[in-house]
C-alpha cells in the first residue's frame, strides 16, 4: 500500500493543472514562407500626365468588362450552358461563403420599438477563382474535425475587390491566369461540396444569402501590441490610497507558490492582445441592400476594424440551419444566386423589423 504522501506526489506528477486551452493561438504577425509575395516594389517609370490618363482609362475599361463578363458568366450557369445540370438543394450539403468588408455599425429598430445594433458588411466584387475538387485539395493544415471519406469536400478559391494589376507581383498575378479574372486584393478559401461547385468567373453578390437567414462571421480582431493584464484581461488593478506603492496596475500575486514552483499554464498575464481569429456564430441577417450589395447583420461585436475584412458563410449551429425553426422556409440559392435581385428594388427588410419608408402613424377621415 502507498502512503498518503506517496499517492499526493504521484498525482501531482501525474496530473498538469492547465487554467485554459489556449495553446497554439499565437498571433500571427507574418505569411508562412511558401505564401506567394502580392505587391512589389515600385519605381518611378517617368509617365507623362498624358501617358498615366490613357494607363488609368485602360485600367477602368479592363474592370469593367470584368464585371460584365463575370455576370454574363452567372447567366450561362443559370440557364445551364455549363457544367451540364445544376444540383438541387439538400441537407448536409455546403454552399460557399463571400468575402466582405466591414463598413461600420448603424441601429434598427422593430415595430414595437426595440433597438436592435447592426454591423453593416459590403460584399465587394467577389468572383470565384479555381474550384479544386476532394481528390485534389490538400490542405496545409489539417482541420480539428475529421475528414469525411465517404462525403469528402472541395474548396472553391475566392477573390475580392479588383486591384490595380500593376502593383502586383507576377507571381501573384499568375494565379489568376488560368480562371481570367482580374487580380484581386483578398483571396479566402471555402469547403463546399462537390455538388455546390461553380466555374469560375462567377460572381456572388449579396442575393446569395435571405433576409432572415443566420451566418456565421469570422473577422481578425483589432491588434493591440502588448498590453497589460488591466486592459487585456480586465483587472481591477490595486488601490490608489496610502500604502500602494507602485502597483497600481500590475497583476499581484500568481499563486505559483509552494510545490508548484512554476508559472501555470493558461495564468492570465500581459502580453499580445488582438490580432487573432474569431467567430460569431448564428448572426442573423435583418437587411439587405441589393445596389450596393450591403446587408445589416445583428450584432456590434463582430471583429476587425473598419474597412476591414470579414468572411461570411451559413451558420453551422444547429437549431438555425437552413431547414430549421425560425429559419425562412424552402431552400436557399443554391449553388448560389442565379438571378440576383435587380438594384432598383430597393432594401429588403426583415419582417418584425419597422421600415422608415412606410408612415408609422395614420389618421382617418373622420379623426379630429
Amino acid at each position: 500500500m502507498f502512503s498518503s504522501s506517496t499517492v499526493s506526489t504521484l498525482l501531482r506528477q501525474s496530473i498538469i493543472p492547465v487554467r485554459s486551452k489556449n495553446y497554439l493561438n499565437r498571433p500571427r504577425l507574418r505569411n508562412p514562407v511558401w505564401f506567394v509575395k502580392k505587391t512589389r516594389t515600385l519605381h518611378n517609370e517617368q509617365f507623362t500626365e498624358d501617358n498615366t490618363a490613357f494607363l488609368n482609362e485602360v485600367k477602368r475599361e479592363t474592370i469593367l468588362s470584368a464585371a460584365q463578363r463575370s455576370q454574363s458568366n452567372l447567366l450561362k450557369l443559370a440557364h445551364g450552358e455549363q457544367n451540364g445540370q445544376l444540383a438541387q438543394w439538400a441537407p448536409g450539403l455546403k454552399r460557399t461563403g463571400v468575402i466582405a468588408k466591414k463598413i461600420g455599425q448603424y441601429p434598427l429598430w422593430t415595430k414595437d420599438g426595440q433597438k436592435i445594433r447592426t454591423t453593416l458588411l459590403q460584399i465587394v466584387d467577389n468572383e470565384v477563382v479555381k474550384y479544386i475538387p476532394p481528390e485534389e485539395y490538400r490542405p496545409a493544415q489539417e482541420p480539428r474535425q475529421s475528414r469525411n471519406w465517404r462525403k469528402p469536400y472541395g474548396c472553391l478559391l475566392v477573390g475580392a475587390e479588383h486591384g490595380d494589376p500593376s502593383l502586383f507581383t507576377k507571381e501573384y498575378a499568375g494565379l489568376f491566369h488560368e480562371s481570367g479574372v482580374l487580380p484581386k486584393k483578398h483571396l479566402c478559401r471555402f469547403i463546399v461540396s462537390p455538388e455546390a461547385q461553380l466555374p469560375s468567373g462567377t460572381a456572388l453578390t449579396v442575393s446569395h444569402f435571405r433576409v432572415g437567414d443566420f451566418v456565421d462571421v469570422r473577422g481578425l480582431t483589432v491588434d493591440r501590441g502588448f498590453q497589460g493584464v488591466v486592459k487585456r484581461h480586465g483587472f481591477k488593478g490595486m488601490p490608489k490610497s496610502h500604502g500602494v506603492t507602485k502597483t497600481h496596475r500590475r497583476p499581484g500575486n500568481i499563486g505559483a507558490g509552494g510545490n508548484k514552483a512554476r508559472v501555470w499554464p493558461g495564468t492570465r498575464l500581459p502580453g499580445h492582445m488582438g490580432n487573432r481569429w474569431r467567430v460569431l456564430r448564428g448572426l442573423r441577417i435583418l437587411r439587405i441592400n441589393p445596389q450596393y450589395n450591403v446587408m445589416w447583420v445583428m450584432g456590434s461585436n463582430i471583429a476587425g476594424n473598419t474597412n476591414g475584412i470579414v468572411y461570411i458563410y451559413d451558420t453551422i449551429l444547429p437549431l438555425r440551419r437552413h431547414g430549421a425553426k425560425g429559419v425562412p422556409a424552402g431552400p436557399p440559392p443554391f449553388p448560389t444566386a442565379l438571378e440576383p435581385l435587380p438594384a432598383d428594388s430597393g432594401d429588403i427588410w426583415l419582417e418584425d423589423l419597422h421600415d422608415f419608408r412606410k408612415l408609422s402613424i395614420t389618421y382617418s377621415a373622420g379623426s379630429e
